[in-house]
């Protein structure tokens, strides 16, 4: 397949660039299925988008920035060098717009040492490697007027002299222009730090699969883990009163408590917080069922989480969302072999173009 206008072939992002969306989708599956080969009789066919839709899909971006010949060039990094990628065909036009925009208006360094520029939909973050508040001449009328017309509603500045693996620190954010959130086109408020699935339509339809299969009731017991902004929060809480939730971020926990309306959440490691979670579920006992909602990061489900689901909370039915195969496939191994059946295992192209696949498994209690 002939590559998209703006595609740069040495760009390590997309490793399906080359192919056309049915083998793409091909690819994916196999990979999948070979991974958890247990289970492959229970895959349905990988759930995906039109054609159109595989294109400038992607509102969420955080790509390396180096000055070379008189201007910031924004990319991946590939033998240590940025290959730029400021007309990528995967990214939004909002995407190329803003990274058009700041590769001529910042400074050189070392005046303005950058070294991220990370866009969350209409929220902008650049990062750079100082301690110490850079000069803000850059930032004029033009500019803020600039974003403005592209939709850009926040603009922060992250001082962060260590940042690199770790891309965010904790401290120093400093909001130099607009509001610290924005609203999505599903209505969710999110800020500039949070994780929200691509292809918001493909993404509804997975938490639509997930709220048939959990069959949420009134009498009912959830409790969703790493609940992020709280998009599933608020999609559970229109069926059941006894909900909780459990999320690492502040700034995620802040949005959530915006989508949602008076649920609990507990702030911290989803593994810190099972005496909390126990006395919970106990306290909202009930004739109903007991459920769980988990979207782990990459790392996969704490062993002290496998433990508890299996020990103390039982659930009756469980929807995992995993973007990570490898951590996936020894959680359900675990989950397996301590209790639990996998009913289904649903496959995501939440990222076309690109080797990435997410998994949605839903289990029962044996």
């Amino acid at each position: 397949m002939p590559l998209k206008f703006g595609c740069v072939p040495e760009c390590p992002g997309c490793a399906h660039k080359y192919l056309i969306r049915e083998q793409s989708l091909a690819q994916k599956e196999k990979w999948l299925k070979n991974k958890l080969a247990a289970w492959k009789a229970k895959f349905i066919p990988i759930q995906t988008v039109d054609e159109k839709s595989r294109w400038g899909y992607r509102n969420k971006v955080c790509l390396s920035a180096q000055w070379k010949h008189g201007s910031w060039q924004f990319g991946l990094i590939k033998n240590e060098i940025v290959i730029p990628i400021h007309h990528c065909p995967v990214h939004t036009r909002q995407v190329c717009d803003a990274v058009s925009l700041f590769s001529s208006h910042l400074p050189a360094p070392p005046l303005f040492p950058l070294a991220f520029f990370v866009q969350t939909g209409n929220q902008i973050t650049l990062l750079v490697k100082s301690k110490q508040m850079p000069d803000l001449k850059w930032l004029n009328e033009s500019l803020i007027n600039a974003l403005k017309q592209i939709g850009i509603d926040g603009l922060w500045l992250h001082l962060h002299p260590c940042t690199g693996k770790k891309i965010f620190a904790k401290n120093a954010w400093h909001l130099l222009y607009g509001t610290p959130r924005s609203v999505d086109d599903n209505q969710f408020i999110y800020g500039p730090r949070a994780f929200q699935q691509l292809i918001p339509a493909l993404y509804n339809h997975a938490l639509s699969e997930a709220e048939f299969f959990l069959n949420p009731s009134t009498e009912d017991v959830i409790i969703d883990l790493y609940c992020g902004i709280g998009t599933g929060l608020a999609r559970w809480q229109k069926r059941c009163e006894n909900l909780m939730g459990v999320e690492l971020d502040g700034e995620a926990i802040a949005c959530a408590c915006g989508n949602t309306d008076n649920v609990e959440i507990l702030r911290g490691k989803c593994s810190d917080r099972i005496p909390q979670l126990r006395q919970w579920a106990d306290s909202h006992s009930t004739n109903g069922s007991r459920l769980l909602y988990i979207n782990p990061p990459r790392t996969g489900l704490e062993p002290e989480i496998l433990q508890w689901i299996t020990h103390t909370y039982k659930p009756d039915r469980v929807a995992y969302l995993s973007c990570s195969a490898g951590t996936l496939q020894k959680d359900l191994t675990y989950l397996a072999t301590n209790g639990y059946e996998i009913i289904k295992i649903s496959p995501y192209d939440f990222f076309p173009q690109t080797l990435h696949v997410e998994t949605m498994v839903f289990l029962e209690s044996k």
